[in-house]
């Protein structure tokens, strides 16, 4: 295999790995799609346009992969979240070099699209891939692919979470929602969440969560108020730590249960104006990913 080709494909890599976090909302699945993506490249014979090529095959890959998702995640037990990409809390320029770093916010309104409308808006709407391209990676017309992306578009403004909000207040709203929920302070608590706000919870069939998404502040404030003044009571050595979850401001919650087991959560949020419009808590472990922070 010629040099050349494997540094031409290492030009595209980091773009390709933005476009299939985006496209699987997994960062280790996105890997493999890329990887996957450079196997076929380097067999490939005559390619003139490099990062169209790849453009397109990496999208097939993922559109395959979503569809098979789609299947799996029907007998998934309670909420689904994607994975938790876990950093120390630092200065967020740090990480600003990441290019597949995106807002849990976002990925769990993209979960709300079909996997025809997600490939179509993430490749148009987020990369500027034109239709006639999208049109060639989902095997219909570039009129199809239009409606495809209008339709995840509207989808996603009308589900949306709205996130709006620097990670500095992002960690000023954060802390003062922690401090309200630790202090058993109920109405300080519900004052900084929006009235529409959604808490959404995935345990995965392993940690307890939350089955259905809880909805609006009296009850989103309710549910957490219970969580910290008296279910997390039982735990020993509780340690709360700020963190950054995929470069939004985020908790990790670490300590031990009365039965001996490892008490693990991260909890990010969206936040606009400053109240909380989304509150996600990650606990299935296996979608931890805590880096630096073992």
């Amino acid at each position: 295999m010629p040099s050349s080709t494997a540094n031409e494909f290492e030009a595209h890599r980091a773009y390709l790995t933005a476009v299939a976090f985006r496209m699987l909302g997994n960062r280790a699945e996105a890997e493999d799609a890329v990887q996957e993506a450079w196997l076929r490249f380097a067999q490939a014979q005559d390619v003139r346009d490099a990062r169209g090529w790849l453009t397109t095959v990496t999208g097939r890959i993922c559109l395959d992969q979503l569809n098979s998702a789609r299947v799996r995640r029907t007998s998934y037990p309670g909420e689904w979240l994607p994975a938790f990409a876990v950093d120390p809390d630092a200065d967020p320029a740090v990480l600003a070099e990441r290019a597949d770093q995106v807002s849990i916010a976002l990925l769990v309104v993209l979960e709300r699209l079909t996997p025809e409308q997600r490939v179509a808006f993430v490749l148009h709407d987020a990369f500027g891939v034109p239709f006639e391209e999208v049109a060639t990676v989902l095997d219909t017309t570039p009129a199809a692919a239009r409606q495809h992306a209008s339709r995840g578009r509207r989808a996603a403004a009308e589900g949306g979470v709205r996130h709006t909000a620097g990670v500095a207040e992002q960690r000023r709203v954060l802390a003062a929602f922690l401090t309200a929920a630790q202090s058993g302070d109920l109405r300080t608590l519900v004052s900084v969440l929006a009235p529409d706000v959604v808490a959404i919870s995935d345990g995965g069939g392993v940690a307890r969560a939350a089955r259905r998404p809880v909805l609006g502040a009296e009850k989103v404030g309710r549910f957490f108020h219970g969580l910290f003044t008296r279910r997390l009571g039982d735990v020993t050595d509780l340690k709360v730590e700020p963190v950054l979850v995929e470069g939004d401001a985020g908790m990790l919650l670490r300590g031990v249960w009365p039965d001996g087991s490892r008490l693990l959560v991260v909890l990010t949020v969206a936040v606009e104006d400053g109240r909380i419009t989304g509150l996600f808590t990650q606990q299935n472990p296996e979608k931890v990913l805590l880096g630096d922070l073992e």
